[in-house]
């Protein structure tokens, strides 16, 4: 008679076969697991040096920053100097043009040097016109220069406003 086969063998093979496929997945699972621990901690030290060069070139750029910002304050103090200077010009040159009025009262009393003074007024009044523009042209270098003034002021304040938000960032 032939040997009758264990109804619980099945059961044990089948359950042995499903602890074998199990464990092979567990494995699997776990060598996954290494793998992509590895891929983040490889990941999180180049996100590190990426940080590194970050802060350097931010430490960099507001070292720039400040460079400008200096810059834009000296030319600032400069053009102020020149403005002043130029308002100074132009007082010398209305003197100079009322010191030339005078003039036409000296010719009145220089009735005795009226032959030699004639080519002499031609040429002062020739300066005359030649002052006037000059004057002229003095006063718009003067409004020039305040223009210029008030643009650079608005620059300096605009680089003064980065300069506190690089400061204030930094300080993050």
């Amino acid at each position: 008679m032939p040997q009758r086969e264990d109804p619980r063998r099945a059961v044990v093979d089948v359950i042995a076969g499903l602890g074998r496929e199990t464990q092979y997945h567990l494995d699997q699972r776990l060598r996954h697991f290494r793998i992509t621990d590895t891929v983040i901690v490889i990941t999180s030290i180049l996100l590190v040096i990426l940080a590194v060069f970050n802060v350097y070139y931010v430490r960099v750029l507001y070292q720039d920053f400040n460079g400008i910002v200096s810059n834009m304050e000296s030319m600032h103090a400069h053009l102020v100097n020149v403005d002043a200077d130029m308002a100074i010009i132009t007082l010398h040159m209305q003197a100079f043009e009322g010191h030339m009025e005078h003039m036409d009262r000296i010719d009145a009393h220089m009735g005795s040097l009226a032959d030699t003074m004639p080519a002499v007024r031609a040429n002062m009044d020739g300066i005359a016109v030649d002052m006037d523009q000059i004057q002229q042209s003095m006063q718009e270098v003067a409004y020039g220069m305040g223009i210029i003034d008030q643009r650079v002021g608005a620059m300096a304040g605009g680089v003064s406003v980065m300069r506190e938000n690089m400061a204030s960032s930094r300080g993050r």
